[in-house]
């Protein structure tokens, strides 16, 4: 845009009158701030409901419920399921949540076999173990192994016992899984889960079955056999691909995260006024000054670049402050989305980064180009009868 000769001049400009350019960064950066934080809930709801062409997994639930405490189904349908054809596994799963609202503090426990989650090609084998172990896991009957987000949430340790919903379990490890549903939660022993549960079903009673298929072109048959088998059973099933299933259980934070894109919007067109208003106040004290520039040579185009460059710096200046800020706080704040059981992480990655830099610069350069056509169509006579 310009050369890199004239890079002092713009920031000149700026420094002249730090207090509004000062003022104008920090309102930038809070739009900004707001922006990303938009744009990582927007982030989590993509990776968590979103199909990928090689997801191979369906949920098995009971038909007509998505709450893990309404949701019943004999163990022994298992068995069944595993002789569908197309059917690679089917893993049993127990689920109790300390709270089945939307909230930001959800306690999830999931109940697993211990030859699901051990085995050679058992869940954990997918999984990055970052302390304990899963030999201490297979020790104690009401261990568990918690999910990264969930520790670094509540502050757990190896070792340590906590209790929700009237389950007292001790940290046997801490895992790191790029699935997200694993993220928030705690996987414990299928059996010691449904003892724990007592009303919730007791010993034989499952929430759901994890269905794996071997081949994702085969998803919709699979799921369409397995509902077809339990179609005459006193609890008939439910089945679909595991993130469509997030989707629906989750449709009220979904619904609610979409709303918010409007606020996303919102903040760019408040970038937008602020640095054009911190633009035309700049040019317009800057009369006489452009008519100096010019009689020494400098040329309209060139006076119109070095305004637009104004914009783009004070764009970019307070887009860096207000993304970095609201990465940090959602990275070390941990937070993620809960309904039903399932999870939706808020997660901060280099994309989302990169998009709010390009976006707060691409904004201060459209709020430059007004002000600069203006300036650059002026004068030299016009600008001195204008002082």
């Amino acid at each position: 845009m310009i050369a890199p000769k004239f890079i002092p001049v713009v920031v000149k400009q700026l420094w002249r009158h730090r207090v509004r350019s000062i003022l104008t960064l920090l309102g930038v950066g809070v739009a900004m701030f707001l922006f990303i934080a938009v744009q990582t809930l927007q982030e989590g709801v993509r990776q968590s409901t979103q199909a990928a062409a090689g997801d191979t997994t369906l949920v098995v639930y009971r038909e007509n419920r998505f709450c893990p405490a309404a949701s019943r189904l004999p163990q022994f349908y298992v068995d069944r399921i595993e002789k569908i054809p197309g059917v690679v596994s089917a893993v049993p799963v127990k689920i109790i949540v300390n709270n089945c609202r939307a909230s930001l503090d959800v306690v999830t426990f999931r109940g697993v076999p211990r030859e699901d989650l051990v085995g050679p090609t058992g869940w954990a084998s997918k999984w990055q173990l970052i302390a304990g172990s899963v030999a201490e896991w297979e020790k104690r009957s009401d261990s568990a192994l918690v999910g990264e987000t969930l520790a670094a949430r509540r502050g757990f340790k190896v070792g340590e016992s906590f209790d929700a919903s009237g389950i007292t379990v001790t940290v046997a490890g801490i895992i790191r899984s790029p699935e997200a549903q694993d993220q928030n939660v705690a996987y414990v022993h299928l059996d010691f889960l449904q003892q724990a549960a007592g009303k919730g079903g007791g010993l034989g009673s499952v929430t759901q079955f994890t269905v794996r298929v071997d081949d994702p072109a085969k998803m919709e048959q699979v799921a369409e056999a397995i509902d077809a088998e339990f179609r005459a059973e006193a609890d008939p099933t439910m089945t679909s691909p595991e993130k469509a299933f997030v989707a629906q259980a989750g449709a009220d934070i979904v619904e609610i995260v979409k709303f918010t894109q409007w606020l996303g919007w919102g903040c760019l067109a408040a970038v937008l006024a602020l640095v054009a208003n911190a633009i035309v106040l700049s040019v317009q004290d800057r009369i006489k000054e452009h008519a100096v520039l010019q009689t020494l040579g400098f040329r309209s185009g060139l006076i119109a670049r070095l305004i637009v460059s104004e914009g783009m710096l004070i764009g970019l200046l307070g887009g860096a402050l207000g993304t970095g800020i609201a990465l940090a706080v959602v990275h070390f704040g941990n937070f993620s989305l809960s309904q039903e059981g399932l999870s939706i992480s808020v997660s901060a990655s280099w994309s989302v980064m990169a998009l709010g830099l390009v976006i707060s610069a691409g904004v201060g350069i459209v709020a430059g180009l007004v002000p600069a056509w203006r300036a650059g169509r002026r004068e030299i006579a016009s600008c001195f009868r204008a002082v």
